[in-house]
């Protein structure tokens, strides 16, 4: 009965919708992911890495009063474990050890959350978005950095940043 009242063409258009809908709200590769802080209002956005040997994954964390931080994965050998770090106002071009130590604000092992609670690694690049990032130490680290206070941002991000969506 509700065939012939739909009929063909109709249900076809509906499940057209609904295949729309579900393409929507299809996953979002890590580098086009961009997370939220909900306690200060932080967010990072994951961007192609491109042809790095070593990079698996480029980042940038945008705090208040404008400041950005510019963030690069590596993954550890031995022991694998991706190794992130925070960077404010690095020199450009051939860097010392020391240049790079005073500019780098945070530097750690970046884990991930899903739905259910269950703890990983963040992914390279090519692999859905996890929901949770979780950065430990971020807060207090970028607390005792340079670019907090004065002219720098303000509000302390938590060491929890949640998906909120896919850059397109």
């Amino acid at each position: 009965m509700m065939a012939r009242l739909l009929g063909a063409k109709p249900v076809v258009l509906v499940a057209g919708m609904v295949l729309a809908t579900a393409n929507a709200h299809a996953a979002c590769p890590i580098e086009l992911a961009v997370y939220g802080d909900a306690q200060s209002g932080s967010e990072i956005d994951f961007t192609p890495t491109g042809t790095s040997a070593v990079v698996t994954n480029s980042f940038r964390m945008i705090l208040d009063n404008n400041v950005v931080l510019n963030g690069i994965v590596m993954w550890s050998s031995g022991e694998a474990r991706p190794n992130g770090s925070l960077m404010y106002k690095c020199p450009e071009g051939d860097v010392t050890g020391g240049e790079l130590a005073a500019c780098t604000l945070w530097n750690g092992v970046i884990y991930t959350s899903d739905d259910k609670g269950a703890i990983g690694l963040l992914p390279a690049q090519g692999v859905d978005a996890p929901k949770t990032l979780i950065l430990p130490d971020l807060g207090p680290s970028l607390r005792r950095s340079l670019a907090y206070g004065g002219s720098g941002f303000s509000k302390v991000p938590s060491d929890v940043f949640t998906l909120k969506g896919c850059q397109e």
